[in-house]
């Protein structure tokens, strides 16, 4: 259960790290990934990272409930 609570810090960092270049893009009106051609697709995949911590995270604190 200690690898899925890592995976889940690491998908948030993650989700963090598209925001924050988001912004940056946003800032310089340049794209700095390839592939990604407008600003709101980088929040879109932030998203997706959010998600999946959420869902590790809801899981990790179900499967504690059910140990106590």
């Amino acid at each position: 259960m200690k690898a899925l609570n890592w995976i889940a810090w690491i998908s948030a960092g993650i989700g963090v790290v598209f925001i924050l270049l988001g912004f940056i893009s946003g800032l310089i009106a340049k794209d700095i990934l390839p592939g990604v051609t407008h600003i709101v697709n980088y929040f879109h995949i932030a998203n997706s990272f959010f998600l999946i911590t959420i869902a590790l995270f809801v899981f990790l604190y179900r499967c504690q409930c059910k140990k106590e």
